[in-house]
């Protein structure tokens, strides 16, 4: 097994990552303003699920192992997602404060 083809693997479920959590992101915060937020979920879960396995699909051309790199690399950019805009939606949402320090604020 080619060590490039790892690492274009890995590189590739980390794009389908952010592809697929980043359109979670962005869907969720458009749902509490939508007219149908169910339909706008649905909908979203479907083309975020088939580009993502069509992408895995791709990248695996046959051999697990490019399936391994191409997963753990979706983990990675899941879990670099949570801690980059996770911390920003906490940062300005006072009710995720301790609600001592929330007391002090309004």
């Amino acid at each position: 097994m080619n060590t490039a083809w790892i690492i274009i693997s890995f590189l590739s479920g980390c794009v389908l990552g952010v592809l697929y959590f980043g359109g979670l992101w962005l869907t969720v915060r458009r749902a509490t303003i939508a007219r149908q937020p169910g339909l706008l979920l649905f909908l979203s879960f479907l083309v975020r699920t088939a580009v993502t396995l069509f992408g895995f699909y791709l990248v695996m051309d046959g051999r697990w192992e490019r399936l391994i790199a191409c997963l753990i690399g979706f983990v990675v950019a899941r879990a670099l997602l949570i801690r980059r805009l996770g911390d920003a939606d906490e940062a300005s949402d006072p009710s995720s404060l301790p609600a001592n320090t929330r007391s002090s604020i309004g």
